[in-house]
């Protein structure tokens, strides 16, 4: 992909102290770290956090502007993300000091049963089509339970529903210009050689609004109209949530599916709720980290950090064969519990508490061997696109919010006369009736997306998270390890060299997936400990997902940004 620079300059922010300009995946520019006394917003995507920034000036909390960045994103970056997708969200409240953590995961239809699809032959859920959206959509009944719990409890929130999706609305009727991310996984998916998991053209509602009438992709910079979807943020921007729910679209949407085979009923769509519960934490090194509990795989994402207690990681020494090895080896005893345990608390009973105890890190800590990679502890296979967005506002309200539809372009469908995007979350779901996972109608699929914070005290020190299916808990570990053991700066840690362990999304084998920045001799050392060392052509590659990162300091308030050069995201403040 060719550079692409994208000037916000034009939107007339005021008071913008910094911008993360757009370096695409390859090899990426340094960029500054952007800071900011009041406010400070980091997306994905530089519209989004434009978005974001304008509702904080506007009088909007933290909440509001997660809310106008996370509907601009499902316009603007629909690869990764659609109104068709899920969330959980992590809110912190300034007035109060409480952090709740908000579940918007859809649930599994009432004809989505194991019995089903065994008697049309299935050994496993389809990846893509209408059989692999199964599950309800929750994206919106994340942003109206956030919104009015914020309107209720927080402090700072007086604009209107309706105006926090203006943005979204006006990107998806007048149009916005395709980015270079976009146009990439728009090829990649459409392989025409590939007609299980790609050549996503086959799909008419796909090939009518992502491909040109010629039935080639947008190129970078060409504008993209969506007036469907325009159309559908106008209801549920009019009539919130039960305008998506219990009104037109959901008609819509389950009418297409069921004249295709699809299984979503209308009950199901009036029946979804989003879910509030307690976060759930470790101790790292003096700070509470904190993430969502399951069915989100956050608990992994903790779990790293909780065998990592047992390490001296800074005398390691950063970027040296024990740093990776360590966390490698963290890892895979964190998703071995994960994999053992993970799915929706209420079809299991989850022993949360003893995974994530002291004594439960001690133990996994101990079977780690600094001189060998273990061989018999294997991760499963999820894979992943996704949006991660933080936002902090002037009063010290926090929001660190993820949002996705699972796979790139989710399962492909497009629900006709929606312009919505339907996620395929439902299709990790197991056939096997023993599996922890099972498909059950009404039950939540294990989730890979968790957005997380670290506290120190009793107040947000650090906001991070990041997109990357599997890839997920470990960047999370990469970034707090780097920020609190070695003491870089939030754009240093996002852009330091990253890795991967396991299989992402669109690989054949499970392996050690690392960027070629990472010196060959620490390379080799790795490969002689066991380590499946595959070593990437790109110096920044998005294979290790997009993160970002907001810190917040303790003394002077001021917040520091940081964006992923991997992507086109964008830290602002203001």
């Amino acid at each position: 992909m060719k550079r692409f620079w994208k000037k916000l300059g034009a939107l007339g922010l005021a008071g913008v102290l910094s911008l993360s300009a757009f370096t695409p995946a390859g090899n990426a520019a340094h960029r500054p770290t952007s800071m900011s006394p009041n406010g400070m917003v980091t997306t994905p995507h530089y519209l989004a956090t434009a978005a974001a920034l304008k509702t904080l000036q506007e009088g909007g909390n933290a909440v509001d502007a997660a809310i106008a960045a996370a509907s601009t994103l499902t316009v603007v970056y629909p690869h990764y993300t659609s109104i068709g997708g899920d969330n959980f969200w992590l809110i912190y409240n300034a007035k109060t000091k409480e952090l709740r953590a908000l579940n918007g995961s859809g649930r599994a239809g009432e004809k989505a049963t194991i019995e089903f699809y065994k008697s049309k032959g299935y050994e496993k859920i389809p990846s893509r089509g209408y059989l692999a959206a199964n599950t309800v959509p929750g994206v919106v009944s994340g942003w109206w339970e956030a919104y009015n719990y914020a309107r209720k409890e927080m402090s700072g929130s007086k604009i209107p529903w309706s105006k926090l999706l203006e943005p979204a609305i006006e990107y998806a009727e007048k149009g916005y210009p395709v980015s270079p991310n976009q146009v990439y996984w728009t090829k990649y998916a459409t392989d025409p050689t590939d007609n299980d998991l790609k050549n996503l053209q086959r799909f008419e509602e796909f090939r009518r609004i992502y491909l040109k009438p010629n039935g080639e992709p947008y190129q970078a910079g060409e504008i993209l109209k969506q007036k469907d979807l325009a159309e559908s943020l106008k209801i549920i921007a009019k009539k919130g949530a039960d305008g998506f729910y219990k009104g037109e679209i959901a008609k819509k949407i389950v009418e297409d599916m069921q004249k295709n085979g699809g299984l979503l009923t209308l009950k199901d769509f009036e029946k979804h709720t989003a879910t509030w519960a307690k976060p759930i934490s470790v101790d790292y090194r003096g700070y509470k980290a904190y993430n969502v509990p399951p069915n989100s795989q956050g608990m992994a994402s903790l779990s790293i950090l909780n065998i990592l207690n047992n390490f001296d990681v800074k005398s390691l020494g950063e970027g040296t064969p024990d740093y990776y090895h360590v966390i490698v080896e963290a890892t895979k005893q964190a998703f071995a519990d994960r994999d053992k345990w993970l799915t929706d608390p209420e079809f299991a009973d989850i022993p949360v508490d003893y995974l994530l105890s002291k004594e439960h890190g001690q133990e996994l800590a101990k079977r780690i061997d600094m001189k060998q990679a273990a061989q018999t502890v294997e991760p499963l296979d999820p894979k992943g696109d996704t949006v991660w967005l933080g936002v902090v506002d002037k009063d010290g309200n926090a929001v660190s919010m993820i949002q996705s539809h699972y796979f790139d372009w989710g399962s492909g469908i497009v629900a006709k006369g929606t312009g919505i995007m339907l996620q395929n979350r439902g299709s990790y779901f197991s056939l096997d009736p023993n599996h922890i996972n099972h498909l059950e109608p009404g039950k939540r699929s294990f989730n890979t997306i968790n957005p997380a914070m670290l506290f120190k005290g009793d107040k947000p020190y650090l906001l991070y998270g990041t997109q990357g299916g599997e890839g997920q808990p470990q960047t999370q570990a990469a970034l707090v390890t780097r920020i609190v053991d070695f003491g870089f700066s939030v754009q240093d840690a996002i852009e330091a060299p990253r890795w991967l362990h396991g299989r992402n999304w669109g690989a054949s084998s499970n392996n050690l997936k690392v960027e070629s920045r990472i010196p060959q001799d620490v390379l080799d050392e790795l490969i002689k400990r066991g380590h499946p060392v595959e070593k990437l052509e790109d110096a920044y590659t998005d294979q290790m997902g997009q993160s970002g990162a907001i810190l917040i300091d303790p003394v002077t308030n001021v917040k520091f940004g940081g964006a992923d050069p991997r992507g086109e995201g964008a830290a602002m403040g203001y």
